[in-house]
């Protein structure tokens, strides 16, 4: 499968071989589903916490005496039955992560960046270089290129200038190809992949 290289200034750029085991695969919801369900469970931080009847402050003295008073019997005013006691069964700090087997996570990325080549959505640039770390330049630039929600990828390390200039755009986010994940490929409407980015994900997926 062969894709067009572009440049920034829009500018055509030659082709380049993209690989069928990695970009020509028939994607499959499933596996996509699992994988940004594992993706977002990971990150929450389930720091949620309430007190028991242990933990809250207020007396351990008996209320009121065992018998004579007709009421139910009660050795604590930390019961939950009473205003400002502690809490039943209540949410303590623990990990929404879920197992998810490294081979089908893998698996996922690939029919993520399919996905995008399927659709016509993936993008190949030389490079994201800029002279000068302007916003405003650099958005003219993804204007000439018809850049609006778009993941861009580059190489084991991003350059700074091109990092500062896009993080002010809205709907635009740029990672390394270390980065690369199956959540933000699909929540963008383009997958821009640099020349180096595309070397390393084919050399990861050997």
């Amino acid at each position: 499968m062969q894709a067009d290289v572009t440049t920034l200034d829009a500018k055509k750029a030659g082709t380049v071989e993209l690989s069928d085991h990695v970009f020509g695969l028939e994607p499959r919801a499933d596996l996509l589903h699992r994988m940004v369900r594992y993706q977002l469970a990971k990150r929450r931080g389930g720091t949620v916490s309430v007190k028991g009847r242990a933990e809250v402050n207020l007396t351990g003295h008996k209320a009121y005496k065992q018998k004579g008073t007709g009421q139910a019997r009660h050795g604590s005013r930390r019961a939950n039955l009473f205003r400002g006691g502690g809490r039943s069964f209540g949410p303590k700090p623990r990990s929404h992560a879920i197992d998810l087997p490294k081979k089908v996570r893998a698996l996922a990325l690939k029919h993520a960046l399919s996905a995008k080549a399927k659709s016509e959505t993936l993008v190949v640039i030389d490079k994201c270089e800029l002279k000068e770390a302007k916003t405003k330049e650099l958005k003219s630039r993804f204007a000439k290129l018809g850049f609006g929600s778009v993941l861009i990828i580059d190489g084991a390390a991003v350059q700074e200038g091109f990092a500062r200039a896009a993080r002010n755009l809205p709907g635009v986010d740029v990672l390394p190809v270390a980065g690369i994940n199956v959540y933000d490929i699909l929540r963008h409407e383009k997958l821009v992949l640099t020349k180096a980015a595309l070397e390393a994900l084919e050399a990861r997926f050997k």
